[in-house]
């Protein structure tokens, strides 16, 4: 009896001793943040915590594990080895967790809940109203939450979790993502009054050789575009002796006789409407053109929704003066 006794003891005793504490998923999301900002302030705001409790979660899930993730400085943070190995782990648990409950809210309910919209700025101002108007009337149970970024931040904030879906122009050729294509739009170019080739039709590109274009800032997709309807009427440079960080103020800088600008067809409207100093000129048959899309992170649980979403954004779309594409 008392070896049985004993036995039980001991056996009790070894499991307590086995068994491993757990980091919490508040403790990994802390230490993700300050991975990725290597700066306490800045993680904290970025996952809105105070910047203590940031630091006690870190200090925690050191503990927790048994090893230093951090080499904290007076002037910076930065991660120790075992900090670089283990925070690609705990960015992936993190994802993990949130395609788990991203699949639990598409399973309760279909187009509920929080849509994390990403959308570049060349685009934003011209698509949103009738992106709204559809949500509102068709999904109006779904909380569509929108951000105005660049391509590569909206590219990182998909693949982070951070955005659900985003709305921009393609082909990407990101691995990873799947794009739902929406339509086709041409290029028109638009000149100042009195410029030779305003308010013309078939304009050739080879026109562009000539042209002082001006194009927007680094960064943005729409002056890669342009460059790359530039090189294919046979030009090779574009001098970058005047930028801007977005189309209204292009447009104003040709109105003000500064040069010449490409504008995508669903932004004219807007913003030549700005002043009477402009005018537009299409090009020959086939224009220059951009292809806007919807792109979701390959296999995302919600797919169905995005790609059924994809569907009604086409229909609502053909009032636009653009090309509807199919999938």
């Amino acid at each position: 009896m008392s070896k049985s006794a004993g036995r039980l003891v001991s056996g009790s005793a070894s499991g307590t001793a086995g068994k491993r504490r757990q980091p919490s998923l508040a403790q990994l999301r802390a230490f993700a943040a300050v991975a990725e900002h290597l700066h306490f302030r800045d993680a904290a705001a970025a996952i809105g915590m105070s910047q203590p409790a940031l630091s006690g979660a870190v200090s925690a899930l050191e503990d927790t594990l048994g090893v230093t993730l951090l080499e904290r400085t007076t002037r910076k943070v930065l991660l120790s080895p075992a900090g670089e190995r283990l925070a690609v782990r705990a960015k992936a648990v993190l994802a993990e967790v949130g395609a788990l409950l991203e699949e639990a809210e598409a399973v309760r309910a279909p187009f509920t809940g929080a849509l994390r919209l990403g959308t570049i700025p060349t685009v934003a101002p011209y698509l949103l109203p009738t992106v709204l108007r559809l949500v509102h009337d068709r999904y109006p149970e779904l909380d569509l939450q929108v951000y105005e970024e660049q391509t590569a931040s909206l590219l990182d904030g998909l693949a982070a979790g951070r955005l659900d879906l985003l709305l921009l122009a393609v082909p990407l050729g990101v691995p990873g993502v799947t794009e739902l294509p929406l339509f086709d739009e041409d290029f028109v170019l638009v000149t100042p009054v009195g410029h030779p080739l305003g308010g013309r039709e078939g304009v050739p590109r080879e026109a562009l050789r000539e042209l002082r274009l001006l194009l927007l800032d680094e960064g943005h997709c729409l002056r890669d575009q342009a460059l790359d309807i530039c090189r294919e009427a046979g030009r090779e440079d574009v001098p970058a002796t005047t930028t801007a960080a977005g189309l209204a103020t292009l447009v104003q800088l040709v109105a003000g006789g500064l040069g010449v600008t490409l504008l995508p067809r669903t932004a004219v409207r807007v913003e030549t409407s700005r002043s009477g100093q402009l005018l537009t000129a299409s090009f020959t048959a086939p224009a220059p053109t951009r292809r806007i899309a919807l792109a979701m992170r390959t296999g995302a649980a919600r797919s169905t929704e995005y790609t059924h979403l994809a569907a009604s954004l086409r229909e609502a779309m053909g009032e636009l003066p653009v090309r509807v594409v199919g999938e």
